[in-house]
């Protein structure tokens, strides 16, 4: 840096003023402070040869003459003032009164005449020189102050271009380190953003997973299917007992306007299991008639109509039977057609009744016949000469399931299409509960969860053991009904004394004796003892009670197994006495 030189400086402050004690290589002025103003006349002196020697080496001012006088020394003029050559009136510069040491003269005037001409600005009379204000030494061809004092009155200060080299020059290579900057601080930015997408992705993705675990274990809770939670059945401790599920039942008569008869079938609904049925009541299925008389199921549907009919099946069977739905042909016909016809893998040929003789006949037998609803009623009624009820019931339970797979599984269709049979539904079943009924029972026989069962009975109408387990139990989940408190105790009557008219005069017997009667057949072979059994222990009593009604000793009462859905069950044999 170049050095700051102020020639004034220590006039006023007490320090000595500066003298030039010569140049350096680069022909630069070196200074120092005088100490007094004799030394300071000899230093002149001294530094005028040492200035002269230096200009005839060839290196004057490097180009510049710091008196503008082009070289030359001018006559009469004493650079140092020292006063050794008269004084002369000295050259004015070219470019106005300026002082070498950057010192110009105010208004472009020449120093004084008659007074030595001191380099530094300084008169050379006086003893000790005034400080010229403000004023800083400026050293020829080179850059000018660094700081920010400014120059004499009415100057700017000299500033270069080459000194802010470093500011207009900047660095080439800057650019490229921005640009890399910049380039990774993208790439940065988006690693961050697509670890982050990855992390909201798992954080989604454990939340469906969890939910869909939840919804899992809450659908096997709900349909009784989780393991450990579900009531056990007989020993496997992974299924619900039969008695615990949940059914819902419609009975459905099927009346024939044409041929007369009707045929009696139940429609049952195991939301526990998701299982769809169609039981088949053989219409020898023997029941009590409201004044406990035995009858059978045909002649229940047309002596006590619905309402009877469907108590006695509940008492008989265990159900609980929501509703009657009473079938006539002409409505079976109409819901046929409005399905849209159903295929039934027909097991024989049916005779159109309106057809002369010999023409072909109405159905076909065959696998996957398509029935319209004149061919469906036709197939539903048909009964073969010398054939069972029971091969007629069968077809009217192809029937129906051919009708559910048809039917639409949305409940509000299926209300409508109730409706558009235009029939009268019995109370308290309404259009609504039908057609949501049959909704749900469409879907099970479209997902091939829905079958039929017939109801297996003796020649005589009473259940046997084998449709107790199978259908009563399994599918019906029937169970001895515990009856009122001031209900009269049912008891079953099985006739093995190998006397018909027996059973007839114990049924009449019981009932006077405030008992409810069911007859429960005719054995096989005779037994020569009778046998009153109870299941219950509360039963005990009654059981005891119904043996002295008929005659027969106390030791008769055991407990044992029942039988028909009685409180108590009689075996009359060889030594019932109908008379004592």
């Amino acid at each position: 840096m170049n050095d700051r030189y102020d020639a004034g400086h220590g006039a006023d402050g007490g320090g000595a003023p500066y003298e030039l004690v010569g140049y350096d290589e680069y022909g630069r002025p070196v200074y120092r402070q005088a100490t007094d103003q004799q030394a300071q006349h000899q230093q002149q002196a001294q530094q005028a040869q040492q200035y002269d020697a230096y200009q005839q080496q060839g290196h004057q001012g490097y180009g510049y003459d710091p008196y503008a006088t082009g070289g030359h020394q001018q006559p009469g003029y004493d650079p140092y003032g020292t006063g050794s050559v008269p004084p002369q009136q000295p050259q004015t510069p070219a470019y106005g009164s300026y002082d070498p040491y950057g010192a110009q003269q105010q208004g472009g005037q020449a120093p004084q005449q008659g007074a030595p001409y001191d380099p530094y600005g300084q008169s050379a009379h006086t003893g000790q020189q005034p400080r010229v204000t403000e004023q800083t030494a400026h050293i020829p061809q080179q850059p000018g102050p660094a700081d920010d004092d400014p120059g004499p009155a009415g100057t700017a200060p000299d500033y270069r271009t080459e000194q802010f080299a470093f500011v207009e020059e900047p660095d080439g290579d800057s650019e490229d380190v921005i640009d890399w900057m910049k380039f990774t601080e993208n790439r940065t930015e988006r690693r961050e953003e697509a670890k982050r997408r990855a992390r909201s992705r798992i954080v989604a993705l454990a939340v469906v997973l969890a939910l869909v675990a939840a919804g899992g274990v809450g659908y096997l809770w709900y349909a009784g299917k989780l393991p450990g939670l579900s009531d056990s059945g007989a020993g496997t401790g992974t299924t619900t007992a039969a008695g615990a599920q949940k059914r819902d039942v419609i009975v459905v008569h099927l009346h024939d306007t044409t041929g007369g008869g009707t045929t009696t079938a139940l429609l049952v609904d195991n939301t526990t299991t998701e299982q769809g049925t169609t039981v088949l009541l053989p219409n020898s299925l023997a029941l009590t008639a409201d004044d406990g008389a035995t009858t059978t199921l045909a002649k229940s549907v047309e002596d006590d109509g619905s309402e009877g009919t469907r108590t006695a099946l509940d008492t008989v069977l265990g159900t609980d039977i929501e509703g009657t739905w009473r079938l006539d042909t002409p409505f079976l016909l109409t819901l046929v057609d409005l399905v849209g016809n159903i295929e039934v893998d027909t097991d024989t040929d049916v005779p159109d009744p309106d057809a002369k003789k010999g023409e072909a006949p109405l159905v076909k037998k065959g696998k996957g016949q398509t029935l319209s609803g004149k061919m469906a009623v036709a197939y539903a009624t048909h009964r073969g000469s010398g054939e069972a009820q029971n091969a007629q019931l069968e077809r009217f339970g192809q029937v129906m399931h051919g009708v559910l797979r048809k039917m639409t599984s949305d409940p509000d269709a299926a209300t409508l299409t109730v409706q558009t049979l235009g029939q009268i539904l019995e109370p308290p079943l309404t259009d609504k509960d039908l057609g949501d009924f049959l909704a749900r029972l469409s879907d099970r026989a479209k997902g091939g969860d829905h079958k039929s069962a017939l109801l297996p009975v003796q020649d005589d109408g009473t259940l046997t053991a084998e449709a107790s387990d199978s259908v009563v139990k399994d599918v019906l989940g029937g169970t001895a009904k515990s009856p009122d408190e001031n209900a009269a105790v049912s008891v079953s009557v099985r006739n093995a004394t190998g006397v018909k008219d027996h059973t007839e005069k114990a049924r009449v017997v019981l009932l006077n004796g405030g008992f409810t009667f069911r007859a429960a057949g005719t054995a096989a072979a005779p037994e020569a003892t009778s046998e009153v059994v109870y299941a219950d222990a509360a039963d005990k009593e009654n059981a005891t009670e119904v043996a002295k009604t008929l005659g027969l000793d106390a030791g008769s009462v055991t407990k044992g197994k029942v039988t028909g859905n009685a409180r108590v069950s009689v075996v009359l044999g060889q030594d019932y006495d109908p008379g004592s």
